[in-house]
């Protein structure tokens, strides 16, 4: 073999099997082989978090006869490391000249056309496929101890974390497969999170949102999204109720998977936040609300599970002071992270709160929830030091005018053909369902 030449193969190598041997086999065919790891970081803007991490898996590359040297590659553009190692080839599998891969293949061929280097496929192994290796391994994955591990993971490695409302096992799948590509850095945007709020599932079952639906109704629409998906979960835990019950609230939740609860720290018959001032928003003693988020935090088993505490300084017109007050009292009290809420349209005190928040501590977690503040980008949001954007109800929100329309004019024509070309069909229904 050429030992003058290079030839370099990018790889996650999360999991190897006889298409990666083969394409490295190949390299090592054209010269010494540089693989080009991709980080953790990496790896975690386009698909589920690695099992193993960077060190374990460059050291399994390693171990390889025909394996040179191990670099990481920090993003999925390989144009960094190919204009700084300038290898003579890349090799790469050809299943990359569609789908989303295609323009990450078009970005290496104009990169190696700059300095003379050529790309080399190889032909694709025939009964081998990562997705199915993926899908076998959703049992592993799901467990409830990586499952509720996986968002201080995520928050570890990710600018910011997406989430997205789910309220029962369809919406979860939807939300567990969607994706889209972005242009800029050729990464595969996709929800992150699932966040299971309080407003959405009584919604959906037809009841006000006053925590009039039990602990045990809400553990049966958490188990039945678990059911369907991998992702970790968020739960809205209202006001968290009395301290004595909350630590058995953490408790269930905790050993069920879940990852993080969100508790609000108002007092008395709940009124939604997004009526603001309209209703009557008591805010609850910082000092008891601080003794319930220990008891919490005293009551758990597992370093995974996580407690924020949700502001409601805002919403109750009491200010950023108040707000800023509260939130170190919380974190004091052992609170993994905050949010903060507003109702605001503007933004303003959204962005002079986390300027504040972020000058006392650059380290604590913050969700955000942009519900009425939704003209700013997430982009936008994680610079000023958002962690957390949840997307709060807007699956609901969409589900209703959808029915209502569907109902409205089946009653109005006598008749369902009118509405044919706005729904699926049965059989695009069958399908949804894995079997």
């Amino acid at each position: 073999m050429p030992r003058n030449k290079t030839a370099y193969v990018a790889m996650s190598s999360d999991i190897l099997h006889k298409g990666h041997l083969k394409v490295i086999d190949a390299a090592a065919e054209l010269g010494s082989v540089i693989i080009g790891l991709l980080t953790d970081e990496s790896i975690a803007t386009y698909k589920r978090l690695p099992l193993l991490d960077w060190e374990s898996r460059k050291a399994v590359l390693e171990s390889m006869t025909n394996v040179d040297a191990v670099v990481p590659q920090e993003t999925l553009s390989y144009s960094d490391n190919l204009r700084r190692l300038k290898p003579d080839y890349v090799v790469h599998g050809d299943d990359w000249r569609s789908g989303i891969q295609s323009m990450v293949r078009d970005e290496v061929i104009k990169v190696l056309s700059e300095y003379g280097g050529k790309l080399v496929e190889v032909p694709y192994t025939e009964g081998v496929s990562g997705t199915e290796i993926d899908q076998r391994l959703r049992p592993l994955i799901n467990t409830t101890e990586l499952r509720r591990a996986r968002l201080r993971r995520l928050l570890a490695l990710r600018p910011y974390i997406r989430a997205m409302e789910v309220s029962n096992g369809l919406s979860a799948l939807i939300v567990e497969h969607v994706n889209s590509v972005d242009p800029k850095t050729l990464s595969v945007r996709e929800y992150d999170a699932f966040w299971v709020s309080s407003l959405c599932d009584s919604s959906f079952k037809g009841k006000p949102d006053i925590e009039l639906v039990d602990w045990s109704s809400r553990m049966e629409t958490i188990h039945e999204i678990m059911e369907v998906s991998t992702k970790p979960i968020i739960v809205d835990g209202d006001t968290g109720g009395r301290i004595e019950h909350f630590r058995y609230t953490v408790r269930t939740l905790e050993r069920a998977g879940v990852s993080a609860v969100i508790i609000e720290d108002k007092t008395g018959l709940k009124q939604n936040s997004l009526f603001g001032t309209d209703a009557v928003q008591t805010l609850d003693d910082p000092h008891n609300f601080a003794e319930k988020i220990n008891a919490g935090k005293r009551a758990q088993v597992t370093r995974d599970f996580m407690i924020f505490a949700r502001l409601e300084s805002l919403i109750a017109g009491a200010g950023i002071e108040d707000a800023m007050s509260r939130a170190k009292i919380y974190i004091e009290a052992g609170a993994d992270g905050i949010m903060i809420h507003s109702k605001e349209k503007d933004g303003k005190e959204i962005r002079e709160f986390m300027k504040l928040f972020r000058e006392y501590s650059a380290e604590v977690p913050v969700v955000l929830v942009p519900t009425t503040y939704n003209h700013l980008y997430e982009e936008e949001l994680a610079e000023i030091g958002a962690n957390v954007i949840i997307h709060a109800n807007h699956l609901l929100r969409s589900a209703y005018p959808a029915m209502l329309n569907t109902a409205q004019k089946i009653l109005d024509n006598g008749r369902s053909k009118e509405v044919d070309e706005e729904i699926m069909s049965i059989k695009d229904v069958l399908r949804l369902i894995p079997e």
